[in-house]
């Protein structure tokens, strides 16, 4: 292993043995380093954290601190990070807290930018990208391939939903169902993620049904129940209108809301 002179590493950290710590980093005890991560200057690791292969982490980024929760008192509680994910300057990843699950979890392949914070007990699926100073407040779910613009705010037990894209300078208090576009400063949906779904190589036949089952859920004059009643009755029910539905079906916070415009700000 590669291990700059001026880090601090606790003796009790494991440390995989190609990984590179670079200049002034700081590992503490308990830290687990898989192999190829490149640490490059400056990083701290604390507390019961997990880094998975292939992960490079930028100058000033801090992991495993304690969670920003007055709830916490020093509990045993931890981050796990996946592999190949890329994690920018002054990013902030917060451990779990005994209110949640205990663990802050992010998946694989993930693009975390300069300036974004992940809260205790966050969970982060695969593949997603947050833009420069996106943050969650604690125990958001953000699902596979999702996009999350930059300077935007999440509130708690908030979920983003896979394949969806929250634009800049937005505030999400609702669930953002899967598949679709928000923005706003009190967002509201703006249709189906159109671009984003071709990108990932949907069929011309599900996107159809996934839009035909946005508009009655959302353009209609149905109630929500009576929506999912006829979308479950009038579609195929495919994977992904089966995942769309019991995102649906499952939101505890409600459902981010059409804008009157069809007009996308972003």
């Amino acid at each position: 292993m590669s291990i700059h002179p001026t880090a601090i590493v606790h003796e009790k950290a494991v440390i995989a043995a190609d990984a590179r710590i670079g200049p002034f980093c700081i590992i503490g005890e308990g830290v687990k380093i898989g192999p190829g991560v490149e640490l490059h200057n400056n990083v701290v690791l604390e507390g019961d954290t997990e880094i998975g292969a292939g992960c490079a982490i930028y100058p000033f980024a801090a992991i495993g601190l304690p969670p920003q929760d007055l709830k916490y008192h020093g509990e045993k509680t931890g981050v796990r990070i996946g592999s190949r994910n890329i994690i920018r300057e002054y990013a902030t990843i917060h451990r779990g807290s005994v209110g949640g699950t205990g663990f802050t979890a992010i998946g694989d392949d993930n693009f975390i930018m300069a300036y974004a914070h992940i809260a205790h007990d966050c969970r982060i699926g695969s593949r997603v990208a947050m833009a420069n100073a996106a943050t969650l407040a604690g125990h958001v779910e953000v699902q596979d391939d999702a996009i999350l613009g930059g300077i935007i705010a999440v509130h708690q037990f908030t979920r983003i939903g896979a394949f969806s894209m929250v634009g800049g300078f937005s505030g999400i208090g609702q669930d953002i169902p899967p598949y679709t576009t928000a923005s706003g400063p009190r967002a509201k949906l703006y249709g189906l993620n159109l671009v984003g779904l071709k990108r990932h190589g949907f069929s011309k036949e599900t996107i159809n049904e996934l839009n035909k089952a946005y508009k009655i859920l959302f353009r209609s004059k149905l109630t929500l129940k009576e929506a999912i009643k006829k979308v479950q009755e009038e579609l195929p029910f495919t994977d992904e209108i089966s995942r769309f539905m019991e995102f649906v079906k499952g939101s505890k916070r409600g459902i981010c809301r059409p804008t009157a415009s069809k007009a996308i700000p972003f």
